[in-house]
């Protein structure tokens, strides 16, 4: 029987499509994308030794996920849990996304319970941890989070053959918590950055989005909305993708009040179309410190 070829294995098992699906969902993130996929190759190389009796130890995959808002984590870790489906790793292939109050409760006895129960739900695949530096606070010697982190690295040790764990935040926070968790730190094999968007992949994600829903710029929509762009990201709260998503609806709203004031049948083109009176109306462009 021939040998099975890495690329023959990546098409057999789906991983292709899934690793283009993320290329073709997500604008930019290069760097990101390159790790996936190398993470991707480990794991079918690891499949083909085992098809050749070579030693084969299911490696560590949890992961620390760090970047601002917006910037695709959520989107790369649900991709990542069907790449592990797909690759055999773990059962399911489904995401659980949790925060601290989900895992840690406010009472003596309540957190233990909590934790397992997520944990138990996650099983077969990926834990998503959000801003998961505020499992620990040290400044307060009742709180319940080191009980969590604890009942964690016993699960992330001991069923890493069948859950993977994604913590996920900024990286300077992330940074911290890692130094006050050691622990935490030696089970986490892979740490991926997230960078924030160009203004141009901004564009291109804003783009896609409306292409997604049946809209479009006009011509003068492209360069008003790049103005927006530009001093949407001089403001506080600014969350990439998401404050993207946040400013198309607006743009929407008001295309949509405008259009409804029309005493003619509307064309599809109408519809359709956005133009540059949607955007400008913008409070941006009015009052930089606001964030609309």
């Amino acid at each position: 029987m021939n040998a099975t070829t890495p690329s023959a294995l990546l098409e057999a098992t789906g991983t292709r499509a899934v690793l283009a699906q993320l290329d073709a969902e997500l604008v930019g993130l290069a760097p990101v994308k390159g790790r996936i996929r190398d993470i991707a190759a480990l794991l079918l190389i690891d499949k083909l030794r085992a098809e050749q009796g070579l030693q084969s130890t299911p490696p560590s995959l949890h992961m620390c996920f760090t970047g601002n808002p917006g910037t695709g984590k959520t989107t790369v870790a649900l991709r990542m849990a069907e790449v592990l489906k797909q690759l055999g790793y773990v059962r399911k292939g489904h995401m659980v996304a949790v925060t601290r109050d989900d895992l840690v409760g406010q009472f003596i006895g309540h957190t233990a319970p909590k934790t397992r129960e997520v944990i138990k739900k996650a099983m077969g695949g990926v834990l998503f941890i959000d801003e998961a530096y505020y499992l620990y606070k040290p400044e307060n010697e009742r709180d319940y989070g080191a009980e969590s982190i604890e009942i964690l690295l016993q699960v992330m040790e001991n069923h890493r053959d069948d859950l993977v764990v994604i913590l996920a935040g900024y990286r300077d926070r992330m940074d911290t918590f890692f130094g006050s968790n050691p622990g935490m730190a030696s089970r986490i094999a892979h740490h991926i950055d997230f960078p924030d968007y160009s203004e141009a992949e901004l564009m291109q994600i804003a783009e896609l989005m409306l292409g997604q829903l049946n809209y479009r710029f006009d011509e003068q929509a492209v360069p008003a909305f790049g103005r927006y762009l530009n001093l949407r990201r001089q403001q506080p709260h600014f969350a990439n993708a998401r404050s993207i998503r946040n400013a198309l609806d607006r743009i929407r709203l008001r295309h949509a009040t405008r259009l409804f004031q029309a005493d003619s049948a509307l064309s599809k083109e109408q519809l359709t179309t956005l133009q540059a009176e949607d955007v400008l109306a913008s409070r941006v462009f009015g009052r930089q410190e606001t964030t609309a």
